[in-house]
């Protein structure tokens, strides 16, 4: 008995000296102890067993002893595994800051660190804007019209976003623009979503660009010209970095400038002359000022002794000379204006470059630093804003849509999509507006512009999913009443641009992440390079405590032990504690993946993929109850955040089963399960209870559905209808129309109402010629079922309207 006791005390002596990442000595301390005391009083075979172990430690564990025979001897093996990283890389390693997306990687989340970025709110120049400015803008949109009619914006509309400033929401206001927020810009991108076309045209100058550019990297002399040109308007700038053979791997462009002299009015000119082909430009067919990225060299050494100069940004006019320009591509679903642009022999003087000489041969840099911020917020803000629409508009209609004498909103099988839509939005909303206030404090995330950028979008292309089986036959049916057909047919795009999702999540969240934000790979790889062995002894048995207290934090916490204390209510502190227990296994995880597999990760993308999905869904996680923490809460909310937060752990639990089952090693895949899930999985699906509760509460006039389309559209007093206002009308006076429905309905059935009285409007008449109703109450019913038909109603056209060349028509007998 006193031999299991001695055991038990040198596990729980351990595990709990491991859980503290106390060190090598603490460590040494209980086993040797335990090791005396077990030699002592109870079993020889223990005490041999724990003093060897103190011995094993002492040699390798205490710096005075292992930095003599273990560290060189680790130091010249991680040298010849450890893999190169190149200077591509390390530019987009450098680029940004870490944040919370560190304390994910260190198994012990700090909470106050997130808390720490308090919420200012808007100010309210910025509230003004988005509650009057954004309304007037939406107003001006009909998706149908700016889709299939005149393939851009109205030009009233061109002429009120050029004269409210909203290309310069990120231009301060010393040079005329706005200066707002990030948090400011992503509410307004929500709100123009109601048009992807408006939110992308807005979107792009106020993400990455030559605005963004010129204000971190431009001379003073191009800050004053262009800023002031752009913040009104009276440049549209766009950003030529993709082309044919360089997409996702934009460091490959093949398009270059060569610096040389020509002569223009009689002078000497020092220049460059630029050859490139560009494509899927945004803005392209309308820009007057042109950002290009492109390889220079200086064959002739005229600017010093390098011929490579690396990748350089210019800011080119639209007239100059040799430029072609004007043409468009025809995006799918969306006529967002997007087109080629090519150059022949294109001489720019110097003072082109972006920054000006000085920055040639640092556009990569440049591009990485500004797409941190820009990735964060244009395309998760429009996938957002979509997302609350969607859900606004498919939570009106299936309350309004009656079939088989209910509203569909009733029926489960709509209600699962529903409820599903209403928590993807809410979990979006809280991820963009709290990491765009991170931004607002100062922070540059990289990793986690990507993890929005492809999560949000990808949660966008499922809402719009399950909004077009919501809808049936009234969002297949395109034309003007249709508010949703056109935006689900262009959702590729948002997952194609800024960073395809495949490669995004197959290569960057962690492929990215496991080297900028783990605590000690960065200083390890820095090691080497400078050939620091003091540095590298520091960096890796600080990262082999790490490794062996996320192990210790795992099991422990996965059989409920020594649970994470985090400053959340009673609602939302079981999820926090599950992000800090799933975060020990994160971490422990990505070491093992790394150590067991080294370099060729890099090419196991399906695993790289899934750390990256454990790491998506517990950023996400902590953002949804940040938010929470913070918010006003309303009625019905809490069934959202246990939704989301189940929804999202499931996810990240899924995850890492998928990783156990797919090591290469399956030792090593048996044993991290047994590690990080001794319990098993402690996530399911959200109950279907909740599944009810969510989808009741946003297709009625409650203070959740209220909550959810904040700061959208939902006014109608623009030029243009507005079907979201129309759905809040009806859903607010529901409960009369219901309780007219049962009475009216019960009648029918029971024959006291004419058998053929078979359209609603038809009942209500006779409903009234029988007294059952007063002419108050039908009145009310004409009006709400004419309303209820034109929602329902889809459009039709000339047989031949959408032939583009009539000549080819057919002529069909029943035509």
């Amino acid at each position: 008995m006193l031999t299991l006791i001695l055991l038990i005390v040198a596990i729980v002596g351990l595990l709990a000296v491991m859980r503290r990442e106390a060190g090598a000595l603490p460590a040494l301390t209980v086993l040797a102890v335990t090791g005396l005391a077990s030699l002592l009083f109870a079993s020889s075979l223990l005490g041999v067993l724990l003093l060897a172990g103190a011995a094993g430690v002492a040699v390798a564990g205490l710096p005075s002893m292992r930095v003599r025979w273990l560290s060189p001897r680790l130091f010249a093996l991680f040298k010849k595994v450890a893999p190169r990283v190149s200077e591509t890389e390390r530019t987009a390693l450098e680029a940004g800051t870490v944040a919370w997306d560190g304390e994910l990687f260190t198994g012990r989340p700090d909470w106050k660190r997130l808390l720490d970025y308090r919420d200012e709110g808007l100010t309210a120049q910025e509230q003004a804007f988005l509650d009057h400015q954004c309304s007037v803008a939406a107003g001006m949109c009909n998706a149908w019209e700016i889709a299939r009619e005149r393939a851009d914006l109205p030009q009233e509309l061109w002429d009120y976003l050029k004269r409210e400033g909203f290309f310069g929401m990120i231009i301060p206001q010393a040079y005329g623009g706005l200066g707002f927020s990030a948090k400011a810009q992503s509410l307004v991108l929500q709100k123009l979503s109601v048009s992807e076309t408006l939110m992308v045209t807005v979107g792009v100058p106020n993400s990455l660009g030559p605005g963004e550019l010129l204000l971190k990297y431009g001379t003073e002399t191009q800050k004053d010209h262009y800023l002031p040109r752009l913040a009104d308007g009276r440049e549209i700038p766009c950003f030529g970095l993709t082309g044919p053979r360089a997409g996702s791997d934009a460091t490959a462009i093949p398009d270059t400038g060569v610096v040389c002299r020509q002569e223009i009015d009689g002078e000497e000119v020092l220049g460059l002359r630029l050859n490139f082909e560009k494509r899927w430009i945004t803005l392209a067919p309308i820009a007057s000022v042109v950002g290009l990225a492109f390889r220079l060299f200086d064959p002739d050494h005229l600017l010093g002794d390098e011929s490579d100069r690396g990748i350089t940004l210019a800011l080119i006019p639209r007239d100059t000379a040799g430029m072609e320009i004007g043409r468009r591509h025809h995006p799918i679903g969306s006529p967002f204006l997007n087109g080629p642009i090519r150059g022949k022999d294109v001489f720019v003087p110097l003072d082109t470059i972006i920054g000006g000489p000085e920055m040639i041969g640092q556009g990569w840099r440049m591009l990485v630093e500004c797409l941190s911020i820009g990735r964060c917020i244009t395309l998760p803000s429009g996938a957002t804003g979509t997302a609350r629409y969607a859900l606004g508009w498919s939570g009106g209609f299936a309350r309004i849509r009656r079939q088989f004498n209910v509203p569909v909103a009733e029926m489960e099988g709509v209600q699962e999509p529903l409820a599903r839509m209403a928590a993807l939005a809410y979990i979006s909303r809280a991820a963009v507006y709290q990491t765009a206030n991170t931004i607002d404090h100062g922070e540059k995330p990289a990793v986690p512009s990507a993890i929005l950028k492809s999560q949000l979008t990808e949660f966008q292309r499922q809402i719009l999913g399950d909004a077009m089986d919501i809808h049936g036959g009234k969002a297949v049916t395109l034309g003007p009443r249709n508010y949703l057909g056109i935006g689900y047919s262009a959702n590729p795009v948002a997952i194609t641009v800024e960073g395809a999702n495949i490669m995004t999540r197959n290569l960057m969240i962690f492929g990215q992440g496991a080297i900028r934000c783990h605590p000690y790979v960065l200083e390890e790889l820095a090691a080497k390079d400078a050939d620091d062995l003091g540095a590298f002894d520091k960096a890796f048995f600080g990262h082999a405590g790490l490794i062996f207290g996320n192990a210790a934090r795992a099991l422990t916490q996965g059989l409920g032990v020594g649970r994470a204390e985090v400053p959340f209510d009673e609602v939302a502190a079981p999820y926090a504690k599950d992000v800090a227990r799933l975060s020990a296994g994160f971490g422990l995880c990505a070491d093992a993946a790394m150590a067991s597999l080294g370099s060729t990760l890099k090419q196991r993308e399906m695993l790289s993929a899934r750390l990256g999905d454990v790491l998506s869904n517990l950023y996400l996680a902590s953002m949804t109850l940040k938010q929470w923490h913070e918010g006003d809460k309303v009625e019905g909310e809490a069934a959202l955040l246990h939704y989301g937060c189940r929804f999202l752990l499931g996810r990240a639990e899924q995850a890492l089963d998928e990783l156990f089952d797919n090591l290469p090693s399956r030792a090593l895949g048996r044993l991290l399960r047994i590690v990080v899930m001794p319990a098993g999985r402690h996530w399911k699906r959200p109950q279907d209870a909740l599944t009810r509760e969510i989808a009741q509460a946003v297709s009625r006039d409650t203070a959740l559905r209220h909550y959810l389309l904040e700061t959208t559209w939902q006014e109608n007093d623009g030029s243009r209808d507005n079907p979201l206002a129309h759905y809040n009308a009806l859903l607010a006076s529901q409960e009369r129309a219901e309780e007219l429905y049962r009475r009216v309905q019960k009648a029918h059935a029971k024959g006291e109402l004419p058998a053929d009285a078979l359209h609603p409007e038809q009942k209500v008449e006779a409903a009234l010629e029988a007294g059952l109703i007063a002419a108050e109450d039908a009145t009310f019913m004409r009006e709400r079922e004419a309303e209820v038909l034109e929602l329902l109603t889809v459009d039709d056209f000339a047989y031949d309207a959408f032939v583009t060349d009539k000549s080819k028509v057919l002529r069909h007998q029943a035509a």
